[in-house]
């Protein structure tokens, strides 16, 4: 089907928008990384550290291109999950649990984490220990901190590393890990690092690369300071009463399971009135809108988002966890698998227009954020639509009309 001419305008002046071309009072990498020296100095990172890191390091030009098509982001969340809850992962994932099957019940009994959330993240984040990255992490985040949408994460991230580098956490040969510098076999960023990982090992270092003591219960501190509920459920599929207000599908709409209970709110699987504490509070999500399966999600699934912010990957650590424990209980209600997921264009022309109409989404920046959703749900109710904050190409085409 031909587009319409506003929404192929719209998809046009995205595109020249996107990328991160080159300003003509803008500084070379080169001339960045010199000038950041004084930023670091006044972080308290020492001269020789700093000289020592930055010997060699090159712009990553494959950073911008990563950093706009991040699959949690960019893929479609069946998609996003067909990989990440695969029945290869699922079976990789028990062999590796019993495998460290006492580590990781001591650090379940020290943490109060649960040793299969903990074990979902392990496997999302290198595959059980397999894929760990292979960007020079202070190249990846100095690309970052020189130009884009993420210059702040970037120089905030790449102080952190210097600090590693200058407490002997790590040496500058350790520091490879993911585009956005997240290391170690559950990747943290250096700040997180910093703040979370712990020797479990109890040999002096805290080493998230290659020892399982530390891994485990470094993964598992983080998850504890961000309020994880040991032995709570992350969350169950629910099915909708017909006329559902989709409005009440909303991150800020909490309510205890018994409310959700009384407004014809139901578990798939079990009884919400029985099986769950009445008065735990919760909200209703909708990874694919309106369309696709809908989710009633506690706080150890707000815990898990602490950890990485999109709402895919909280669902598929929770997913995987659950098949790791023995749970093997797959999504009930279908996909919407005829939709495929917004190119980066195509997201940002969505915030676009949402901005022209005078519902500010924030940036456009092609991130579907909370600022995105909550501007879309604005849009969606002003013209009678289900207000579910889902970005598809079925809501682009009537924004742009």
């Amino acid at each position: 089907m031909k587009k319409p001419v506003r929404l192929h305008h719209l998809i046009a002046v995205a595109l020249l928008g996107a990328g991160t071309p080159a300003q003509a009072d803008e500084p070379s990498f080169h001339e960045w990384l010199k000038s950041f020296r004084a930023e670091a100095a006044a972080a308290g990172v020492r001269p020789e550290v700093i000289d020592q890191a930055f010997d060699g390091v090159e712009m990553n030009q494959r950073v911008f291109e990563l950093n706009d098509n991040q699959p949690e982001f960019s893929r479609s969340v069946w998609d996003y999950l067909d990989g990440a809850v695969s029945e290869k992962r699922v079976a990789d994932g028990r062999a590796r649990v019993a495998e460290n099957s006492a580590l990781l019940d001591r650090v379940e009994a020290e943490y109060g984490v649960d040793r299969e959330i903990v074990a979902a993240i392990w496997g999302l984040e290198s595959s059980y220990g397999k894929l760990m990255g292979d960007h020079d992490v202070i190249g990846a985040l100095a690309t970052l901190g020189w130009k884009g949408r993420r210059t702040a994460y970037g120089r905030e991230q790449l102080i952190g590393a210097l600090k590693i580098l200058q407490n002997g956490y790590a040496t500058r040969a350790q520091l490879i890990g993911s585009w956005a510098g997240a290391m170690g076999q559950t990747q943290f960023i250096p700040t997180t690092y910093l703040r979370y990982a712990v020797d479990h090992g109890g040999d002096g270092q805290r080493n998230i690369w290659s020892d399982l003591d530390d891994v485990f219960a470094s993964t598992a501190n983080y998850l504890a300071a961000s309020n994880y509920d040991h032995g709570a459920r992350w969350g169950v599929e629910i099915a909708l009463p017909a006329e559902f207000d989709y409005s009440l599908a909303d991150a800020d709409v909490r309510k205890a399971v018994i409310e959700w209970a009384g407004a014809g709110v139901a578990a798939r699987r079990l009884n919400l009135a029985t099986d769950i504490d009445p008065n735990t509070r919760a909200r209703i999500f909708l990874p694919a809108g309106a369309k696709g399966p809908a989710f009633l999600v506690f706080e150890n699934f707000e815990a898990i988002l602490k950890y990485n912010r999109s709402t895919s990957y909280a669902l598929a650590v929770g997913l995987l966890a659950d098949r790791l424990a023995g749970r093997d209980e797959p999504v009930i209600a279908e996909w919407p698998r005829t939709d495929r997921a917004l190119s980066l264009a195509e997201r940002m022309a969505l915030q676009q227009a949402l901005k022209d109409k005078g519902f500010d989404p924030g940036p456009i920046d092609g991130v579907i954020g909370a600022g995105t959703k909550k501007a879309l749900r604005a849009w969606q109710q002003s013209k009678g639509l289900p207000v579910d904050g889902y970005a598809s190409l079925e809501t682009l085409t009537l924004l742009s009309s």
